[in-house]
């Protein structure tokens, strides 16, 4: 078995081929910074980061539906032979009864959002609101355009660190379960980006989606602090009349921790007291993850489809195992 850094082309190779958990944010498995666990008795690969004491996977395994058991089971005996504690993010519905059955406890840790583009559009009373704030940015000399990444690589440099100078001195970048832009995995990836007078005023990051729900994920999005309302949107419009003009069947708005919660959704064994806890981070947890501001930003768009998404223990559930996961993401 292997520990490494993760490579792109192993990676993409398992996130696009072993597609049976759905994940729409499976992508994020090739962020640069990420590491990959493999065993010579499984295909497949299992991407984590470590933080401290603490191996924090990302997604289930990827894995052929036959292999997604060892894998997973040589990962937890490599995590106990280190004496290492374990715990997975952003796990799908099909990952849950596996993680079960080797002792995680599952709970229910939030949701993605996914809208079918088949038929959207953004005509109707709905979007009166949306439209109007579109319109906005356009007549203050917004233009919108696919752009090439390596192109614009120092201007979208500069607008990350204005972007994170407007969130306060404090601020962190978020990582890990939130894309990136460069890298070997940039060739995948579309930038679309908004020009206002020649210059950066906003950009979004679009991934690629596999599975039953293919399209693309947005992803990482910027824009100028003293821009116009309005300029995030403008660019999610333009983006999906080229996706739809291109056949895509989905765009996914990603995963955002603490929203969605139904007691419905949660698995059998699953820890009452963790989803007390995941409730209460929704009421007042915005310190640690903007939850509510990018759940306001995904409703604009009246997605049709809620995903519920999970977190696994090895053993019992442990807020500090929860502190590692964010502790990962650079959220604390």
């Amino acid at each position: 078995m292997t520990t490494e850094p993760a490579s792109d082309t192993f990676a993409h190779h398992a996130i696009s081929t072993y597609t049976q958990s759905d994940n729409p944010s499976a992508f994020l498995a090739l962020n640069e910074g990420n590491s990959h666990f493999t065993s010579p008795d499984a295909k497949g690969v299992i991407v984590y980061r470590r933080s401290g004491r603490c191996l924090v996977q990302f997604g289930g395994p990827f894995a052929p539906a036959e292999d997604g058991a060892r894998l997973l089971g040589a990962f937890v005996d490599h995590a106990r032979q280190h004496r290492l504690r374990l715990v997975g993010i952003q796990l799908q519905r099909a990952d849950a009864a596996l993680y079960g059955e080797l002792g995680f406890t599952v709970n229910q840790i939030g949701a993605s959002y996914a809208v079918g583009l088949a038929d959207f559009t953004l005509r109707g009373s709905r979007f009166v609101s949306l439209r109007n704030k579109i319109s906005r940015a356009l007549r203050s000399g917004l233009t919108v355009q696919e752009a090439p990444a390596e192109k614009w690589a120092d201007a979208l440099r500069e607008l990350d660190a204005r972007w994170l100078a407007g969130k306060g001195k404090h601020a962190k970048p978020l990582e890990f379960l939130v894309g990136q832009h460069g890298g070997a995995a940039q060739r995948h990836r579309r930038l679309f980006i908004g020009l206002i007078g020649g210059e950066l005023a906003g950009y979004i990051s679009y991934s690629p989606v596999y599975g039953s729900r293919s399209g693309w994920l947005h992803d990482l999005s910027r824009r100028r602090p003293d821009g116009p309302p309005g300029v995030a949107e403008a660019l999610n419009s333009h983006a999906i009349e080229v996706f739809r003009g291109e056949g895509a069947r989905w765009l996914h708005f990603g995963f955002t921790p603490f929203t969605g919660l139904d007691p419905a959704s949660e698995v059998p064994g699953h820890s009452p007291a963790f989803r007390w806890l995941v409730g209460a981070l929704w009421e007042r947890g915005e310190a640690v993850y903007p939850a509510r501001s990018q759940l306001a930003y995904k409703e604009k768009w009246a997605p049709d489809t809620v995903i519920p998404e999970y977190i696994a223990f090895r053993g019992r559930a442990s807020l500090r195992s929860l502190i590692h996961v964010f502790r990962a993401a650079n959220a604390l």
